[in-house]
């Protein structure tokens, strides 16, 4: 490899590769304020400068500078020093003097570098200049006269995002950045907070709540799709104040969904912070000891199979665990997690996850979407697709309505019989697919909620077969969920077991009266109606159609009121981790589980989450890699096709920030469907 002197140590570097890609690996601080790794370079700041021999007389810019073998560069000189203050002098020349107000204090790279780089004086004595606050939506908060045009804001919303809605106007000292008053149209628009270095835009529902230091920081997992983006949970005493994300590569990078951000809001609304039991039509408040027993008196009452239990959307694996292991002692197979009818095949691992996983996305040079809207059921991995596309042309095609992507998409149709045809070869893409050498199936969960589910699923399974989709090095075939507890609940099991009920099964049953009870954990997501006279006990943590419906309601823990693994869409067990204790009187559910088991006289296997932990390990191999991606042997077996309707895919979210009964409670969330709308977004013709 070619080496360079850096300081005047000798060093390697890989061809194509910038000074300051250099000095970061390294470990030799360089100031920076327009750069950053994952956006293209714009080299407007010139904070990074450096001193570089052979080369001009004067410091050069370390981000637009490719490192050359026998280049000498210093980071440390005093033609370096000067520059940088010089520099700084520059930016700080209209900046005003806002930091006691200002919500980036404590965390901004402007004071840390004016610190460290700054003279600590100025010689300018002139009025600053003003510009007036933008409009750019209900969760950006702008105050442009501390910009300095650094344009990572704006490269972002291009680039990544793929809505180039933010710009520049005017020039010289009257440029300014905007969006023409209008909001930032983009799952996404949230970042361009964590990326603005100085404090012109900042979190507009996070305003002057807390300061950076006063906050509790906890590491943890988001739940508001199957991506399992990896976040840190910032709290004041009881109250999550915000959500940022946390940087990993192979599943968000350093990135995070606007709901995933903004939706903790409602963490402290709407919540069930004590247990209810229904009397006189009415539910009334009750002491844990009498929810459990009116439960325990029901269940005792009934055979096995004349109850159920169906678990929701953001139940984590412990409690799906627990719940299972209750109503197998009881005698009862209806166990089902498919809430939405998805006739997805439990048996086969490989048929249920991404087996290519979200990171590998980037290299796929051809992509069949089939039933699924990646850009609202799960905006990070949209973002792999887009990525795959600017980077080397990735050829996109879609079964299914035609959304605003942010790429090209070639839409083959909304009639998924075609995929009968691609099966079989009769198709162009067909072809396409065996040259490709990375092919791709995206299959989106909410496609097979269907009668026709395991007929889409087959047809699926049968591209990847004859289409070269799967081969020793590279699987291609993916199922992008959107819900984050569904991959975990399958590999637990909790499907109609032996002789079981699966959803439509359960519904039929209940208006039969053959099943008179239904356990739902979580959830919120299917019409209530369906349970008609039975005894429903619904638990969960906030006060949504579930617990509406319900006879008794079981209050338990959100996602950062308790300590839980989740596995997300590419099958990689993560854990969450709490960040602050339930409300009131609102338990862990697994406990909640444990509890209404011991007062039936059937003690779970189990008396502490360790012990839990080590069964799951146990019983299926994934959860033993706690952080990891488990790849699934794929099923090689034929695959025999079956009928197919004529009838448009229907999509599961088809309100991006109201989903699930968190984001409903949320008053940020409500602002956004109010100032964008609410709708999947459909390409215009």
């Amino acid at each position: 490899m070619p080496t360079l002197k850096l300081d005047g140590r000798e060093v390697e570097f890989t061809p194509g590769e910038s000074v300051i890609q250099v000095c970061d690996r390294e470990g030799v601080e360089i100031p920076r304020f327009c750069y950053h790794d994952r956006l293209k370079i714009a080299g407007n700041c010139r904070m990074c400068l450096v001193e570089v021999k052979p080369g001009p007389p004067k410091p050069q810019a370390s981000c637009a500078l490719p490192a050359a073998a026998n280049m000498e560069v210093m980071t440390n000189t005093p033609m370096v020093k000067k520059a940088r203050e010089g520099v700084m002098e520059f930016l700080l020349i209209n900046h005003p003097l806002d930091c006691p107000i200002c919500d980036q204090a404590g965390e901004c790279d402007l004071q840390d570098q004016a610190l460290n780089y700054g003279s600590g004086t100025s010689r300018y004595e002139d009025h600053k200049r003003a510009v007036e606050p933008k409009f750019m939506g209900p969760l950006i908060k702008t105050e442009m006269n501390r910009c300095i045009h650094c344009t990572r804001c704006v490269r972002f919303a291009d680039e990544v995002a793929g809505v180039p809605e933010l710009g520049a106007v005017g020039r010289g000292n009257h440029m300014e950045i905007t969006t023409l008053d209008k909001p930032l149209h983009s799952e996404l628009s949230g970042n361009v907070v964590d990326l603005c270095p100085v404090g012109a835009l900042t979190s507009k529902p996070y305003a002057f709540l807390a300061r950076p230091w006063e906050l509790r920081k906890t590491e943890s997992i988001d739940v508001f799709d199957a991506v399992g983006s990896n976040i840190r949970v910032d709290s004041r005493g009881e109250a999550v104040l915000r959500v940022l994300p946390r940087l990993n590569d192979d599943v968000n990078e350093e990135w995070l969904a606007d709901k995933s951000r903004h939706a903790c809001d409602a963490l402290r609304v709407q919540r069930l912070d004590r247990p209810y039991v229904r009397k006189h039509g009415k539910l009334v408040e009750a002491s844990w000891d009498e929810a459990l027993g009116a439960i325990a008196a029901n269940m005792q009452s009934l055979k096995g199979e004349q109850m159920a239990a169906i678990v929701g959307n953001l139940v984590d694996v412990e409690a799906t665990q627990a719940l299972k292991d209750l109503m197998l002692s009881v005698g009862s197979p209806n166990l089902e997690c498919r809430q939405d009818g998805a006739k997805i095949d439990p048996s086969d691992r490989s048929s249920y996850i991404m087996n290519t996983g979200i990171a590998a996305l980037e290299q796929a040079d051809v992509v069949l979407m089939i039933g699924t809207n990646p850009r609202h059921e799960a905006p990070l991995v949209n973002t792999r697709l887009r990525k795959a596309y600017l980077a080397h042309g990735a050829q996109m095609f879609n079964v299914g309505q035609a959304f605003d992507l942010t790429f090209p998409v070639t839409q083959l149709g909304e009639n998924p019989q075609v995929l009968s045809e691609i099966a079989a070869g009769n198709h162009t893409l067909a072809q396409a697919l065996k040259n490709a050498k990375n092919p791709v199936i995206l299959l989106g969960a909410g496609a097979l909620a269907r009668g026709d589910g395991a007929a889409i699923l087959a047809a699926a399974r049968a591209i990847a077969s004859t289409c070269n989709v799967v081969r020793s090095d590279w699987n291609g075939f993916n199922m992008l969920h959107y819900a984050a507890g569904r991959v975990g609940a399958l590999d637990v099991g909790f499907v109609p077991q032996a002789g079981g009920l699966d959803m439509a099964g359960i519904v039929e049953a209940i208006s039969q009266k053959h099943i008179k009870f239904a356990y739902l954990l979580g959830v919120d997501e299917i019409d209530m109606s369906y349970f008609g006279d039975a005894f429903v006990v619904y638990q969960g943590h906030h006060g949504d159609i579930g617990a509406h419906r319900a006879d008794v309601v079981l209050p338990g823990a959100a996602y950062t009121e308790k300590d839980a693994l989740y596995v997300n869409t590419e099958g990689r067990v993560q854990e969450a981790r709490r960040a602050v204790f339930a409300p009131g009187q609102a338990k862990v559910d697994w406990e909640i589980i444990a509890a209404l088991a011991a007062m039936l006289g059937k003690k779970l296997p189990y008396a502490s989450q360790a012990e839990l932990r080590a069964a799951l390990a146990a019983k299926c191999a994934p959860f033993a890699y706690i952080g990891e991606r488990t790849e699934a042997a794929w099923n090689s077996a034929p695959v025999k096709p079956l009928s197919m309707k004529a009838e448009a895919f229907d999509y599961p979210v088809r309100n991006y920030y109201m989903s699930d009964p968190i984001s409903r409670a949320s008053a940020t969330m409500a602002a956004c469907v109010a100032a964008m709308g609410h709708a999947p977004e459909k390409k215009a013709a």
